[in-house]
Order: structure tokens, then C-alpha cells, then sequence
């Protein structure tokens, strides 16, 4: 006997969903599956970015650990040293000065991509040795003592200095390399729009303007800030961190996964971050929430993971104070002075204070 073969039915939800889809309108099948595109790059983009990160954290950590347990080295050959070679001993301290400034600024050329324990962790580490350091200066290499010297009878005239002569304050060492990335650069007084939206872009930086508006709609990968005086800068949400250098007396409006700002001077940002916002020789600065609006903002920041506030816009880090005080160099800005909301488009900016 043949055996009788069926096929089985389709189910409803497979025929709900086809009906559906041979319903749409050809245009919007394309933009909902533009949109779908969209979301599986962005999801790959995470992915690969985050397996990045966790490479780049891994080869730090084994660096930092190397490096540290040589200047932990050296300062215990420091007391037998000045036992048996007192005159090298001066030269030695200096060397492991010198190893502790070069392990500090490994730390802060990888403080971008670093989880923020790990960055906390290792600037403790260099302040603990920093502290062993000027232990041991203080207990092996003498005091030298107190004498009378004669004065010579003739005083050398002192001459006002040359105005070429002049000290001028000292330029801070960049934290970090500025990108060879699509980005706004060298500009003076000018409104600057960048949309975003329905592309995708990873690195953007933002660099040397001079009272410049500066307005970013849509979803970027990283951001990077350095060199801005009197400047707005209102962002959509990025994905990935922010790095911000050298900027004073401006307003930053940021939504983003992590935020680091440095040599910062006079300033005020409105902040959306999803771990606490981490400061370095900063001074004045003063932080708010998140306060901007344009079309197409709620959905910008579910897709970068952000359409939630944690209220750490005012749980801030300043790793150049170790004290258990509140640091005098940020505060949170007083309701009376903040903006009550900021809407950007492309053409216009409506911001209400």
C-alpha cells in the first residue's frame, strides 16, 4: 500500500507575517528593511568594537604589570644601593622618577578604550608608587645641613628680562593622538550641522574652533574633542566613548556609553552616560543632564543603547583628586543657571536657558 503524503498548512503567524509583508507598500518594505540593515551593522559594529577593546585591555594590563614590577624592583635595590654605592644612589631615584612619569603616561595614552576600574585601578598603583618613592628619598638620601656662607660684597645687578625671555605657560602634553577621521576642523565663528542619520559613521572628531556652534544629529561610533574655545557642541548619542582635551568655556551636550574630558577649564556639560564621567586636571567645570532634542532623537539613542537615564551625569571621577572630600574642581550646575532644552535641526537651533 502506498503511503499517503500531506502537507501540512501553513501556520497563522507565517501567513500573518507574509500576508502582512505582501501588504506593505513597496516603499516602505524598502525602508523597513533599510532600517533592519542598519541595525545588524550596528549590532556587528558593537561586536567587533568590543572585541577590540577587550584585546586592547588585555595587552595594557600585561604591559602595566611588566612595568611595574620593574620600578617595584628597583626601589627595593634603592636601600642596598645606598649601602654599598651611596653615589649612585641620587642618579637612581631619578630613574625610577622617570620609569613612574612613563608608566603614568601609558596609563593615559590607553585611557581611552580602558574600563573604568581598571583606569581607576592603575592611577592608584602609580600614586602608591609615586608615595614609595618619595618614602624612600626622605629616609636614604640626607638632609643637607644648615651653614652660614659668607655673602660677597658685590651684588650682580638684576636685569628686567628680554621680552623674548619671558616663561610662557607651559602647553599640556596631549592624553591622546587625534584621528585621521571625518571630523570639523580649524574653524572660527561658524555654525556647523553634520546629519548623521540613516548612515553609518564611526570615528568623528571635532578639533581647534574657535566660537563655533557645532550641532551632530544621529548616531556616531566615537567621538573626539580637543583644542575648542567658546564653542556649543550638542551631539546625538555615540555609541562608543568620548575623549575630550583642551577645551574652555564652552557647553558640551553629550549622550554616550562612557565620557572622559581633560584639561578642561570653565565649561559646562549636559551629560546622558552609562558609567560615571571621568575628569583629569580640570578645573571649573560643571555638569547637568541631558537636554537635547531634534526628530528622531528616542529612536537614535535605543539604537545606541541609551534611551535610559542613569542619573551618573552627576556621579563624576576626578582621578587628580584622591581625597575622600568632594573635588573642588567640577559641581553640579544650579537648576536656576541650566538650559531647559535644546532642539537642533539642520537649518535652525531653538535653545530655550
Amino acid at each position: 500500500m502506498e503511503e499517503e503524503t500531506t502537507t501540512a498548512p501553513p501556520t497563522p503567524v507565517a501567513t500573518d507575517i507574509s500576508n502582512s509583508t505582501k501588504a506593505l507598500d513597496p516603499t516602505l518594505q524598502k525602508k523597513h528593511q533599510a532600517m533592519l540593515d542598519r541595525l545588524s551593522i550596528r549590532h556587528q559594529t558593537r561586536s567587533k568594537s568590543s572585541s577590540s577593546t577587550t584585546d586592547s585591555t588585555a595587552s595594557f594590563l600585561s604591559k602595566f604589570s611588566d612595568f611595574k614590577r620593574s620600578i617595584e624592583f628597583q626601589l627595593a635595590e634603592s636601600s642596598k644601593l645606598a649601602s654599598t654605592d651611596p653615589t649612585r644612589l641620587k642618579s637612581h631615584l631619578v630613574n625610577i622618577s622617570n620609569s613612574i612619569s612613563s608608566l603614568e603616561q601609558l596609563v593615559a595614552e590607553n585611557s581611552y578604550f580602558l574600563p573604568s576600574y581598571e583606569l581607576r585601578s592603575s592611577l592608584k598603583t602609580v600614586a602608591e608608587l609615586k608615595l614609595s618613592l618619595e618614602n624612600l628619598h626622605s629616609e636614604l638620601v640626607p638632609k643637607k645641613k644648615f651653614s652660614f656662607k659668607n655673602k660677597s660684597t658685590s651684588k650682580t645687578p638684576i636685569s628686567e628680562p628680554k621680552e623674548n625671555e619671558i616663561a610662557k605657560p607651559e602647553t599640556p602634553k596631549p592624553i591622546f593622538t587625534i584621528k585621521d577621521s571625518p571630523g570639523i576642523r580649524n574653524k572660527v565663528n561658524e555654525i556647523l550641522t553634520k546629519n548623521f542619520r540613516g548612515s553609518e559613521i564611526g570615528e568623528f572628531t571635532i578639533s581647534d574652533l574657535d566660537s563655533c556652534e557645532v550641532r551632530l544629529i544621529g548616531c556616531i561610533g566615537a567621538l573626539f574633542v580637543n583644542r575648542l574655545r567658546n564653542c556649543k557642541v550638542y551631539a546625538g548619542p555615540v555609541i562608543g566613548s568620548i575623549l575630550i582635551e583642551e577645551v574652555e568655556n564652552s557647553i558640551f551636550v553629550l549622550a554616550s556609553h562612557q565620557i572622559r574630558i581633560h584639561y578642561a577649564r570653565e565649561s559646562d556639560f549636559y551629560l546622558r552616560v552609562r558609567s560615571r564621567p571621568i575628569i583629569e586636571d580640570c578645573g571649573g567645570v560643571r555638569f547637568a543632564p541631558y537636554c537635547l532634542s531634534y526628530e528622531g532623537i528616542e529612536e537614535d539613542l535605543k539604537e545606541a543603547g541609551l534611551e535610559e537615564e542613569t542619573g551618573n551625569w552627576s556621579n563624576v571621577d576626578d582621578f587628580k583628586w584622591l581625597r575622600a572630600v568632594q573635588s573642588p574642581n567640577w559641581s553640579v550646575l544650579e537648576v536656576s543657571e541650566r538650559l531647559e532644552g535644546v532642539e537642533i535641526k539642520d537649518g535652525s537651533e531653538n535653545g530655550r536657558s
